[in-house]
């Protein structure tokens, strides 16, 4: 019999507070994900250059330099079928101009079981309907923004 043990899905955290990710990366490898952190944009970005990544996860605000809408862009370049989820305190109004199509938002302050269910949620969703490689935003497709 050979073994058809399944790998766990890699996901990338990019997130600028230390306590945040750091929270989310032990939730998520409890729940069976290989995590990769990062507290920098352009570390995010190096990372999605180096490893094979299923999910991201962003804060939208990341100090200087790219945000995490760049971020989710850059990801869906190299990994086209990568699910994206973001997550901010204040940006969620922008999600549907500058979020990359079939995205999921997650408001901060969140418990960190809802995220885990997200990202699993999104995950499989995405398995079964993979992302098409499309990196327009709602707003640049002509679809319409309520």
């Amino acid at each position: 019999m050979g073994d058809h043990k399944q790998k766990a899905p890699t996901l990338l955290i990019v997130e600028d507070e230390p306590l945040i990710r750091a929270s989310l990366a032990e939730a998520l490898q409890d729940a069976g994900f290989n995590v990769i952190e990062s507290g920098t944009a352009e570390r995010a970005v190096d990372e999605l250059k180096a490893a094979e990544i299923a999910g991201i996860v962003t804060d939208i605000r990341l100090g200087a330099g790219l945000n995490g809408w760049e971020v989710a862009r850059h990801a869906r370049q190299q990994h086209p079928h990568v699910a994206v989820i973001y997550m901010t305190g204040d940006s969620a109004f922008e999600w549907r101009s500058e979020g990359v199509p079939l995205s999921v938002m997650v408001q901060k302050p969140f418990a960190i079981a809802q995220m885990v269910t997200a990202i699993s949620n999104h995950l499989n969703a995405v398995a079964v309907a993979p992302v098409q490689p499309s990196l327009e935003t709602p707003a640049q497709r002509g679809s319409p923004i309520p």
